[in-house]
């Protein structure tokens, strides 16, 4: 399967709610998550994935090149690469900038919109998860749109139920309800993942994600699931079948470097990662992820990141202090 469970372990996920919107037909707006839309609840993150959850009535979601999807009351959808994308009640009108719209929160409190021409309601919370891994290969790999009924499947009613009554808290500002609702959006992105590696066949591509040849997606499970092994292109190419130009070629004209670039790139999101989360020692990551002394390490770490991994623990946990 092109998503491996080891990749998805590989994604650390931040998030929050920060826009409460309400709508009346005929309405249509441009939406994109920015990172100032972040900045109030969390750093800002380098990658972002958007979400909306519809709480009443439907609307049309359309991001380009892509067939427009309906989403209604109880589903929600997620677009995986933050993609530009309308939402309207009809896709036929002229779409207004929310910003113009938008009624900032108290105290770094939610934001609101009331929008529209006076008919057919619906109501629709937006969100956001960021994560640090602006590469992610299982990102890559997933739709452009993703649509999932909370209501479906069997961690369903709880997530509903939990989803509805944070939503109706935020009728009466309790504080608690964007955190909340952050935490249930990061359930849900795995839970949409998960439908959708189910509607796959073991032997199927993705037709709408970036990555659809099968040399690399065997490559990127075999790469996730060992990330400290010596690899090298030579032996990557061999457990795919290819040579080494020929998969160094497929390798990158699918994701847009070259695997040893590639690798070198998940091996520090990962150590990032474990820095912050764990307790292990720094020779101890080292090692895990592949590098053969903490030296080696600590001078690609600042490279990549402008601070040894000493320094990123310590600012981490200021951060979170």
């Amino acid at each position: 399967m092109a998503i491996s469970l080891d990749m998805l372990r590989d994604i650390r996920l931040t998030g929050a709610v920060f826009l409460d919107a309400e709508f009346t037909a005929p309405w249509c707006i441009a939406a994109r998550v920015e990172p100032e839309d972040c900045a109030p609840f969390t750093p800002v993150p380098r990658h972002l994935i958007a979400y909306h959850y519809v709480t009443e009535g439907r609307l049309f979601l359309s991001v380009p090149d892509q067939p427009p999807v309906v989403v209604k009351r109880g589903e929600i959808v997620l677009l995986p690469r933050n993609d530009e994308h309308l939402l309207a009640s009809a896709l036929t009108g002229k779409p207004v900038n929310p910003e113009q719209l938008l009624q900032r929160g108290p105290d770094h409190g939610l934001a609101r919109i009331c929008h529209g021409g006076g008919g057919e309601r619906t109501r629709i919370l937006c969100g956001f998860l960021g994560n640090n891994t602006p590469h992610s290969a299982a990102i890559a790999l997933l739709p452009r749109v993703m649509k999932i009924n909370v209501a479906d499947g069997r961690a369903g009613g709880w997530i509903e139920s939990s989803f509805r009554f944070a939503a109706e808290d935020l009728d009466y500002n309790a504080i608690s309800s964007p955190l909340i609702l952050a935490r249930l959006a990061e359930l849900l992105f795995f839970e949409a993942v998960r439908r959708y590696l189910l509607t796959l066949p073991p032997d199927a591509g993705n037709p709408d994600g970036a990555v659809r040849d099968p040399y690399v997606c065997q490559a990127l499970s075999l790469l996730h699931s060992q990330l400290g092994r010596r690899w090298t292109t030579e032996t990557l190419a061999r457990e795919v079948g290819l040579s080494r130009s020929a998969f160094a070629e497929h390798f990158t004209r699918a994701l847009g470097e070259p695997p040893m670039h590639y690798l070198a790139q998940q091996r520090l999101e990962q150590a990032s990662a474990r820095l912050v989360n764990s307790n292990d020692s720094i020779i101890r990551i080292a090692t895990d992820i592949g590098y053969e002394t903490e030296a080696a390490f600590s001078r690609a770490f600042k490279r990549e990141f402008g601070v040894p991994p000493a320094t990123w623990r310590r600012d981490s946990a200021q951060r979170s202090l």
